[in-house]
């Protein structure tokens, strides 16, 4: 069908006291806006329009692949939204604008698409969802007359005494663009918020003999909005459990699953072992071999390898039979060959440790290449930056770093070098050669006094 949708995201979120745009607060990693996105893509491709307002700067920064951006300069409710949208709705063509909240991240891609499949196969003028629940409280309220048929929306704060509905609107229409251009600027800003409400339009479709339908879906947690901090906990635990679950049925072994978060974009192998409690965001995938200790953070990762417990790894690639951790940090740019071995309190970034190398203890290790079978002792560490330029080091196959070694960058240290422990090295070392560059340790009789 010939139709766009349109996402009301310009809202601070008062209710919710947290610091942003309400559409900005996360979901395990990822902002409610971008799972919302994620539902609409699928039905309506590039044929979606979002408003904002309030912090629009961060909104319009993050989603750097969307242009279709309105802006609610003064944001007067969810009616005055869509009324900002109409010179987009209108030139777009379509015959049909179904209309969400950017604060409901979880509504299935199949509901605007059955949506849209009720208001052509019924020829309704105007369909929205609702759902029952056991307590509404802030939700506004679908009334129906006696016969069932919908007669209005009441928000919440506008509720009177004695009208009794547990039936409560999920937020999300389906509206022909003819109604839009006959009845959208009727609207009337006559509540105790003087704002404009977008369910107003549904007691103007039927006090004007439209045809109007409220698609009930029970009790659908997935339809729920997100207005408090406790409803954005009890949305993203359900989330997080539904993507713990799928995992676990394609045979990903995950002990301790209800400490385990794993964020959307995540891909994972049959096979792999994880143990909770444990986080694993952004784009990372996990491939058949892969073993997770627990109270580890993975973000951006590819992983082959084995990941020892309370270990932090961001942006970077260990491949088969490579084992970080305990306690280690992988920084963005880090590759860990096969084999390789980077243990306790070690951290490494934008560096490549070759096959069967090793940093056992206590190291940095910043903008290096470091070749296979290359030994580094506890406590070295590359100086890299210089207060105003970062530098590369090099250390070649099976050279060997004694412990407590500074390489001040640019520095090249060839294959099979050897360089004694507790030595700042600030030249190049050639291949096959010794390097000591320390003072000579001197004794005397006199010790500590008594």
């Amino acid at each position: 069908m010939d139709s766009l949708a349109l996402i009301l995201a310009a809202g601070k979120g008062t209710r919710l006291q947290l610091d942003g745009p309400k559409v900005m607060q996360l979901l395990l990693d990822r902002p409610l806006l971008w799972y919302v996105f994620r539902s609409l893509r699928p039905v309506f491709g590039d044929n979606i329009f979002c408003v904002v307002g309030y912090g629009r700067e961060e909104v319009e920064t993050y989603f750097t692949d969307f242009y279709n951006f309105v802006y609610q300069q003064e944001q007067r409710g969810t009616g005055h939204a869509v009324q900002c949208a109409w010179e987009q709705i209108e030139s777009s063509g379509a015959e049909f604008v179904v209309v969400c909240n950017g604060d409901t991240p979880l509504v299935p891609s199949s509901y605007f698409q059955d949506l849209l499949q009720e208001v052509q196969k019924n020829n309704l003028d105007v369909a929205f969802l609702s759902i029952e629940l056991p307590d509404p409280g802030n939700y506004g309220r679908v009334i129906r007359d006696k016969s069932g048929n919908v007669c209005r929306i009441v928000e919440a704060k506008d509720l009177n005494e004695g009208v009794e509905s547990k039936e409560v609107n999920a937020g999300v229409y389906c509206f022909r663009t003819v109604f839009f251009k006959k009845y959208l600027f009727e609207l009337k800003d006559s509540n105790r918020q003087q704002e404009y409400y977008i369910t107003d339009l549904i007691e103007l479709a039927i006090n004007n003999g439209l045809k109007v339908r409220a698609i009930n879906k029970g009790y659908a947690e997935e339809l729920l909005g997100i207005n408090t901090v406790k409803e954005l906990v009890r949305q993203e635990e359900l989330v997080r459990k539904q993507i713990v679950d799928r995992f676990l049925t394609q045979g990903v072994l995950i002990r301790f699953p209800q400490s385990v978060a794993i964020g959307p974009e995540v891909e994972i192998e049959p096979g792999v072992k994880i143990q909770g409690p444990t986080k694993i965001y952004g784009q990372s995938s996990l491939y058949r071999g892969a073993e997770i200790g627990s109270y580890t953070y993975i973000s951006d990762a590819q992983i082959w390898g084995r990941v020892h417990e309370f270990s932090h790894i961001v942006g970077s690639v260990i491949k088969t039979g490579a084992q970080v951790g305990p306690y280690a940090r992988l920084r963005p740019g880090t590759v860990i060959e096969h084999k390789a071995r980077v243990g306790n309190f070690v951290e490494v970034k934008k560096t490549v440790l070759g096959k069967n190398s090793k940093a056992n203890h206590l190291t940095y290790l910043g903008d290096s290449e470091i070749g296979e079978g290359v030994n580094i002792g506890a406590g070295t560490i590359t100086c890299n930056y210089d207060g105003k330029k970062k530098y590369k080091t090099t250390i070649e196959d099976m050279a060997f770093i004694g412990s407590n070694t500074a390489l001040v960058a640019p520095v090249s240290i060839g294959k099979r070098a050897l360089i004694g422990a507790g030595s700042t090295i600030t030249k190049d070392v050639p291949e096959g050669h010794l390097a000591i560059a320390r003072a000579k340790q001197f004794v005397t009789k006199r010790g500590l006094k008594k």
